[in-house]
């Protein structure tokens, strides 16, 4: 009876005495986006309204309000309405607010407050497991609230060409680059109110001087570089871009790089920080 019970047992073994094999990445991953998921099961009515309502306070007051001016005094910016000038770019700057957000007080808490990273690691999983399964479930928050974006503007033609679907994974990478490096920052600090001065201070210049509200051409010569020293003005330029159905040409791949490059160094700086922080 034991023989054939051996005989007809599962053959992954993972319910069987003994050792264990060990968990694959993807396993890994898996298990550490488990909780986050759980707590979104709790909290996604909210998010989910507050995604469908946030285009629409932005269209009523820059978009629409003062489009209206904009167009009536000017004629509009270049050869389309204001609308269609600024909603790309809101498009780019929401998914920074976005990504920069749900980088800070969420990620202290687990180090900190819930301590909930230190509860992960004393079990198979480790600190890059920890830390891809969080930015996996952010940039699937990133990635719904930039197509919910995209979706509720075109309503109202904010957008000129169907190549606008392109933002959505520009939006996408826009959010990373703010947010992976502002988990490296997060890993670093013991209070909050470095969050209150990093958007004060870092976040709001950032917005004025990215060419979101108004052509870059507009700002002193002096200024203009400062547009590409940070990823959210390179967002705003391919999410405009592909709003108006227009390839830049290999100046594209330039834009791409530099918020690939911001990713990749923050998520050095963050994998450095969070594991001085939790193995320390």
């Amino acid at each position: 009876m034991r023989a054939d019970a051996t005989q007809t047992a599962p053959p992954s073994g993972r319910l069987q005495p003994g050792p264990r094999p060990a968990m694959r990445l993807g396993e890994r991953v898996r298990a550490a986006t488990g909780h986050h998921l759980r707590v979104y099961r709790r909290t996604w009515r909210g998010s989910v309204i507050s995604r469908f309502l946030s285009p629409l306070f932005f269209l009523a007051a820059m978009g629409l309000g003062l489009g209206a001016l904009v167009d009536a005094g000017s004629g509009g910016v270049g050869q389309q309405s204001y609308l269609q000038f600024v909603v790309p770019g809101i498009v780019a700057y929401q998914a920074a607010l976005l990504g920069f957000g749900d980088a800070t007080y969420p990620v202290l808490g687990y180090i900190k407050w819930n301590r909930m990273y230190a509860a992960t690691l004393a079990t198979p999983l480790g600190v890059t497991d920890i830390l891809l399964g969080h930015l996996s479930v952010l940039a699937a928050n990133l990635a719904v609230a930039t197509a919910i974006f995209v979706g509720v503007s075109a309503l109202f033609g904010a957008f000129a060409s169907w190549w606008v679907l392109l933002a959505v994974p520009v939006g996408l990478l826009t959010g990373l680059a703010f947010a992976v490096p502002t988990f490296a920052i997060s890993a670093t600090i013991e209070t909050d109110n470095v969050f209150g001065i990093l958007y004060r201070f870092v976040l709001t210049p950032v917005l004025l001087f990215s060419g979101t509200f108004f052509p870059l051409e507009q700002l002193p010569g002096w200024l203009r570089p400062m547009a590409w020293l940070t990823p959210l003005g390179h967002g705003v330029v391919l999410t405009r871009d592909a709003a108006l159905g227009r390839w830049p040409g290999p100046v594209a791949l330039v834009h791409l790089l530099v918020i690939v490059v911001v990713i990749a160094v923050g998520w050095v700086l963050a994998h450095r920080q969070l594991t001085r922080r939790l193995l320390s």
